[in-house]
């Protein structure tokens, strides 16, 4: 068996380049390589915001919210103890005016009702129908100056063109047939109080032309 001690025939020129070929692995060179992977990583880590920058930019904003949630609470509070005082302002208001004028009346009548005890004492004492006329004619008076000097004056009814804002009318009579309403007669007196309709005056209502002109004269 003399196969196995044979030496295999040299090779050739191209047995060797096959060989060569097949032999050789193509190696990078690793100091270029992570020469680059360094760079790679450096620009990255620049473009990228750092950690201390990224939690800058957040805070600042967050502080700049707070502040403006802050002014806002202040203004809300502000105007809700305005409007507070202002309802209370309000509530109280008519409360005192009515006091102040019930007042002024009140004072200004005290006038009227001490002329109506000097009437009523007076009547008992003589029995006499004409003084005792005079004393009501005398505090009737005092009692309309009084109203009148505190803002009450009459409505205009008689020969007035009849207005409901003014007039209320409860009776009609029959009158030339034109077709203009006008106040016949003033069955209660109206008022007004400081420009106002404080009452209107029950009046009686008749069809009369004349009134256009009075009115308008």
């Amino acid at each position: 068996m003399g196969h196995g001690n044979q030496e295999l025939p040299p090779l050739g020129p191209f047995g060797e380049e096959q060989e060569e070929k097949r032999g050789k692995i193509p190696i990078r060179d690793r100091r270029k390589l992570y020469e680059t992977s360094e760079a790679e990583e450096a620009a990255e880590a620049s473009a990228a915001p750092s950690p201390q920058d990224a939690g800058e930019e957040p805070s600042a904003a967050l502080r700049e919210a707070e502040a403006k949630a802050e002014a806002y609470l202040q203004d809300l509070q502000r105007l809700k103890a305005e409007f507070d005082n202002f309802r209370r302002r309000t509530a109280k208001e008519p409360g005192e005016l009515r006091q102040y004028v019930a007042g002024e009346i009140v004072g200004r009548l005290l006038g009227v009702l001490d002329n109506f005890q000097l009437a009523v004492g007076s009547a008992e004492g003589s029995r006499d129908f004409d003084s005792m006329f005079k004393g009501v004619q005398m505090v009737y008076r005092d009692l309309q100056s009084a109203l009148e000097d505190i803002g009450l004056e009459p409505v205009s009814a008689r020969g007035q063109l009849f207005d409901p804002n003014m007039h209320e009318a409860v009776e009609e009579s029959e009158g030339d047939g034109s077709g203009v309403v006008a106040v016949e007669e003033t069955l209660r007196d109206g008022y007004m109080f400081k420009g106002a309709v404080l009452r209107p005056a029950l009046v009686k209502v008749t069809q009369n032309a004349q009134a256009t002109e009075a009115s308008g004269a």
